[in-house]
């Protein structure tokens, strides 16, 4: 088995995070970057240049030996000037990737002229990019130039008065998108809040989370326009929703809101080339909302959709959008053996998803890690081998992540008793059901259907083997009413500890039950 080891990205260096984040095109373009500019006279800032990509790991003393013993000060300064420089050569890359860098250059150089008195020159040069702004729904940018055509016809004679309703009409524009950025505004902040209070909450406990829900997205919504809305306003907008029917485990709903936002991108398909990332987010949530419900075709409409997306644009991805493609697309694929029960198929996938975890190291967070140990557990439990399935979820367990996905970590720690069950550990048993509910009681976590499911694998394994089919018996029973219970589907979502016990019941695999009910 392979660990994936947590690296704690905010304890670096940032010129040594930088460099080691560039890619080889990144680093010769810095290269050819410093030649032009006549830096490469400089040895000491190439040098430095060449001493940190050379380091494994950042090594401050080891960095001032090998630039001629630098006094901290200096080096401090030459590594600022470093710093700087490699943004401005990526800069010049980037530019030709993100329109709305060139469309900033071009601000810049309507101020330089403006300064110059060269006013008319940037009043042309700003109409020239204003459509280029309004297109590609650069509303903040829009505005900008919006007002700064404003500030120019209101200190200075210009031709604009010759043509009729010219200036009126720009101010009109102006505040029709002062409008549009305050909604836009108050949409991010109800989405971004909504994601605070998953991070914070995790999914409702108690009815109370559900008065308090709806009760917060009601009155937000009171201060917010929600008729012809611009690009980003939809999304935003269906973005809230899609978190306030996640948080409530309502995942039909979550799904209608999702697809809702990934219409829009396809209604607008150059706006999928300008923000891949959010137009993934979009797919991610679409397909876990359909795995949830087990709503077949729009899982599988929407993970062809997200595969040709990925074999189609990954050569333009920036190594954020490969981060996320690869924890959103292979969570769909886990997910899909999941749905079918074809556990040992998605064992498959296991070495090179642990490949390309170890190359992706800087860009996965603790939380992406954890997840990604529970799904590859998961498929171990499945495919009836727990040995395998205990290795990563005591990577899990022993982890110090606090309260960080307390959910993952309590499911782990019941998936883990579930593991030694099969494996015949029964005098393990009891001890680890006492550690499992002081660890859920720690975090304040605790649902019904986890303290059930963990006071019956202690009594358990004090009834004799004969009698227990009629201990499972009973248990499904309960696990079937609670399934019921809104406020209990949270346990259903992350343990499928139901098909579990029909396995028992039945003395068949997990695998063959599933597969028999998504035939």
């Amino acid at each position: 088995m392979t660990k994936i080891s947590v690296i704690p990205t905010g304890s670096k260096d940032q010129l040594f995070s930088l460099i080691k984040s560039l890619s080889k095109a990144e680093k010769r373009n810095f290269k050819l970057y410093a030649n032009r500019t006549g830096a490469q006279k400089d040895q000491k800032f190439i040098r430095l240049f060449d001493v940190v990509d050379k380091m494994s790991t950042y090594d401050e003393e080891q960095v001032r030996i090998k630039m001629g013993r630098l006094t901290k000060g200096k080096l401090s300064n030459l590594k600022r000037h470093l710093y700087r420089q490699i943004l401005i050569s990526l800069r010049l890359i980037y530019k030709d990737k993100d329109n709305s860098i060139e469309i900033r250059e071009q601000i810049d150089f309507a101020w330089i002229l403006y300064s110059k008195g060269l006013y008319l020159q940037a009043l042309k040069l700003l109409d020239r990019i204003r459509g280029q702004a309004l297109e590609n729904n650069h509303d903040l940018l829009y505005l900008e130039i919006l007002e700064f055509q404003k500030m120019i016809e209101e200190r200075h004679i210009t031709r604009s008065r010759q043509v009729k309703g010219k200036v009126e009409a720009l101010m009109l524009e102006a505040a029709k998108y002062s409008n549009i950025t305050q909604n836009r505004c108050r949409l991010s902040n109800l989405k971004i809040q909504m994601h605070g209070y998953y991070i914070q909450h995790g999914h409702i406990q108690k009815e109370e989370d559900v008065k308090f829900l709806d009760y917060y997205l009601k009155s937000s919504l009171q201060d917010i326009k929600t008729e012809n809305l611009s690009f980003f306003e939809k999304v935003y907008l269906h973005q809230a929703y899609v978190w306030y029917y996640y948080i409530l485990l309502d995942f039909k709903k979550c799904l209608r809101h999702a697809r809702d936002w990934v219409r829009i991108f396809d209604k607008h398909l150059h706006m999928i080339t300008l923000d891949k990332d959010l137009y993934m987010r979009g797919l991610h949530y679409t397909l876990t909302s359909a795995f949830h419900i087990k709503d077949k075709e729009t899982f599988l409409e929407y993970l062809k959709e997200f595969e040709e997306f990925y074999s189609e644009q990954k050569k333009s991805f920036s190594p954020v959008s490969k981060a996320l493609a690869f924890v959103y697309l292979n969570t769909a694929r886990i997910n899909k053996h999941y749905y079918f029960g074809t556990f040992e198929g998605g064992l498959k996938l296991v070495p090179k998803l642990l490949s390309e975890m170890r190359g992706l190291e800087h860009s996965l967070d603790v939380h992406r890690i954890m997840v990604f140990n529970y799904k590859i557990a998961y498929l171990y439990f499945g495919s009836g081998k727990p040995e395998e399935t205990l290795d990563y979820l005591n990577q899990i367990i022993q982890l110090k992540a606090g309260h960080l996905r307390a959910d993952i970590q309590s499911y782990s720690r019941i998936l883990s008793i579930l593991a030694h069950y099969q494996l015949g550990h029964y005098d393990l048993i009891p001890y680890l059901a006492d550690q499992t509910m002081s660890f859920i009681k720690k975090i304040g976590g605790s649902h019904e259907t986890q303290t059930l499911t963990v006071k019956f694998f202690k009594s358990l394994v004090n009834i004799p083997p004969t009698e227990r089919k009629k201990a499972f018996e009973k248990f499904k029973k309960t696990l079937l009413k609670l399934e019921k219970n809104r406020l209990e589907k949270r346990s259903f979502v992350y343990l499928d500890i139901l098909t579990w016990v029909e396995s028992q019941l039945q003395d068949k695999t997990m695998q063959a039950i599933i597969k028999k009910a998504s035939a």
